[in-house]
């Protein structure tokens, strides 16, 4: 008898087939343009960003890593980056999609989740949680996956 009781899927590279160099640069792009007619010049943003997101990596779990993200990035733009958060939320609801054109597509995804579910295992996603949840929830539907089946 088995003792494994769970499966755990990646998804950037996995899941959903990708090269991380240009979906990164796709993504930077995006949101680039979507917030540069808003006073965010383009290099200084992915510059914020990136650090952002290594506050993320060095978070110690006393914070969530949204908290981390968004505490050193406001340190960066102070009042601005909270009047303007929802141009960074309207990004991921509206723009977000055309990164997807740089992203593969395998059916073995979907077949591979739903196989193993079949067969009685609980299947978890384990992602870096380093993209707010909107992003991760999008990512998973690029792969022909809802967020539901984990």
């Amino acid at each position: 008898m088995s003792h494994i009781k769970m499966v755990l899927f990646d998804l950037d590279g996995t899941l959903l087939p990708m090269d991380q160099d240009i979906f990164v640069k796709a993504y930077f792009k995006g949101i680039a343009a979507k917030l540069a007619p808003h006073g965010y010049a383009p290099e200084e943003l992915i510059a914020a960003i990136w650090a952002g997101t290594n506050k993320m990596i060095q978070n110690d779990g006393s914070r969530s890593n949204e908290k981390a993200f968004w505490a050193h990035f406001d340190s960066l733009y102070g009042e601005k980056a909270d009047r303007d958060l929802p141009l960074f939320d309207a990004f991921y609801r509206e723009n977000f999609d055309a990164v997807q054109a740089v992203c593969g597509y395998t059916p073995c995804a979907g077949e591979a989740v739903a196989r193993f579910k079949s067969m009685g295992f609980r299947v978890a996603l384990a992602t870096n949680p380093i993209f707010p949840a909107i992003a991760t929830e999008k990512r998973i539907r690029w792969a022909g996956l809802t967020p539901e089946d984990f």
